[in-house]
């Protein structure tokens, strides 16, 4: 009894730590009691053992220390740390499977994995036939890789490639027979087709060709004038001088009739063969002797024809050609109220000098170009880049870079880009040919940035202009 009281009083000198004790016992109580209700048979398991363990802490703090054993604190310490270990040690209760789960799979135990056979659920056979499904690494293309897959993309379809030349050689000759018969005073030469299906650097489709129709003149009696001696002061355009005319006066060439200011007028032998095409010529029966519908275009500037055949359609465009002094001129004069010049053509000499450079080195010049056109063709924005300007650059750039080896492809065509870049930056882009002839003067200055905003951003990922 005495016991009883001395063991009361301190724990009434604990500031009535064991009523608060003897409150915590009674709602353990009530939790085991309710616990397997509750949280089941495994979760009331691990409550108990832990309810067991703090229960042991808590006597433990609150029992009288035995002062005469020295152990007894080393091995009420002891005794706490084995408590706590047997909580953290007691197994978790199984995770409440979410709605989520139930449509996985259950996943068996893991079981050996033989190399090169794959596993079935125990009791099943592979079904016969089955493919070995071989898992590998996936593999990211390199530019190199992906512009060699881009240039097979733009082979031009063989039917185009045979059909077209043949049909637009056949116009051609019919042109020819008419211009004979209709013009006989006319010193025309022989019509020739021209154009990059002809030599190999047509991209994406052949859907148009030029018809080249010489003009025979009498170098005694015609001279050239540079643009830059005219007013428009443009080295590429030319103007066509008739002279010598107090010796050999008006008449004496059967091209006098075109004169204009004593200068061979472009636009009076254009607006004179557009009359001819529209008016005079009986497209109808030809184009049905070729088994197609050939239609002139009434309201182009341009000599051009608009070819409808069963399997292609096709625009041809005819260009009066003059050859002199190692110049080709065409009848192209600019917009505006001039009518005398001629604009110089550097198209036969780049593709020359492209495949020149190429069976020197075994270049993929041509096959970066073809490349470079496929590009321009398939962005609106840079239409207008495509043929002599995007040749110009790669022609530069051929004098500073020498290893065009097909394995170089990726480091050209990207730096082909940053020139491109480059000369649209300055709005200058000088011919090969002729360094004061700048190929972007036709350009407008919104055009220019548009186009170099567009390369700009593909020079750090050229592969989006692939797409």
């Amino acid at each position: 009894m005495a016991a009883f009281w001395h063991q009361r009083g301190r724990r009434q000198e604990n500031g009535g730590l064991g009523s608060v004790i003897d409150g915590l016992g009674s709602v353990f109580d009530v939790l085991l009691a309710n616990a397997r209700l509750v949280l089941g048979v495994s979760g009331a398991a691990v409550l108990a053992i832990a309810t067991l363990a703090v229960k042991r802490l808590i006597d433990r703090a609150t029992s009288p220390r035995d002062e005469g054993d020295p152990k007894a604190e080393q091995k009420s310490l002891e005794e706490s740390w084995q408590d706590l270990a047997l909580i953290k040690t007691t197994p978790k209760p199984p995770k409440k499977q979410r709605r989520e789960d139930l449509s996985e799979p259950l996943l068996s135990p893991a079981q050996p994995v033989v190399p090169g056979k794959a596993r079935y659920p125990r009791g099943c056979s592979a079904p016969l036939g089955a493919p070995q499904v071989k898992s590998g690494p996936v593999r990211c293309l390199t530019l190199q890789e992906k512009l060699l897959s881009h240039s097979s993309q733009l082979a031009v379809p063989e039917i185009q490639v045979s059909l077209i030349p043949q049909l637009a050689r056949s116009i051609c000759t019919q042109l020819q027979n008419f211009l004979r018969s209709k013009c006989p005073e006319l010193p025309f030469g022989r019509l020739f087709l021209s154009g990059a299906l002809l030599d190999g650097l047509e991209v994406l489709a052949a859907d148009h060709i030029h018809l080249m129709l010489p003009v025979v003149l009498d170098t005694g009696l015609w001279s050239l004038i540079s643009g830059e001696d005219t007013v428009v002061r443009n080295p590429q355009h030319w103007m066509i001088k008739r002279i010598d005319l107090g010796y050999f006066p008006r008449g004496c060439s059967a091209w006098d009739r075109f004169i204009v200011g004593r200068y061979l007028s472009s636009n009076v032998l254009n607006e004179t063969l557009h009359k001819l095409l529209v008016a005079s010529i009986n497209w109808p029966a030809i184009g049905g002797l070729l088994g197609c519908a050939i239609h002139p275009v009434v309201a182009s500037r341009e000599l051009k024809l608009e070819v409808k055949h069963d399997q292609v359609e096709l625009s041809i465009t005819l260009f009066p050609v003059v050859e002199m002094e190692d110049k080709v001129l065409l009848a192209v004069p600019p917009e505006g109220p001039v009518e005398n010049l001629w604009l110089e053509s550097f198209y036969r000499a780049e593709v020359s000098r492209v495949k020149e450079l190429d069976a020197g080195d075994s270049g993929a010049r041509q096959l970066c170009l073809r490349i470079l056109n496929g590009v321009c063709r398939s962005q609106p924005s840079l239409h207008r880049l495509a043929g002599s300007p995007v040749t110009h650059v790669i022609l530069h750039f051929s004098d500073t870079a020498s290893d065009w080896a097909e394995e170089s492809l990726a480091d050209r065509f990207q730096q082909v880009l940053e020139e491109l870049v480059a000369y649209l930056e300055k709005g200058v882009l000088p011919s090969y040919f002729n360094p004061k002839i700048n190929l972007f003067s036709g350009l407008l200055e919104e055009e220019i940035d548009e186009m170099g905003f567009v390369l700009y951003r593909a020079m750090s990922e050229p592969e989006v202009l692939l797409k």
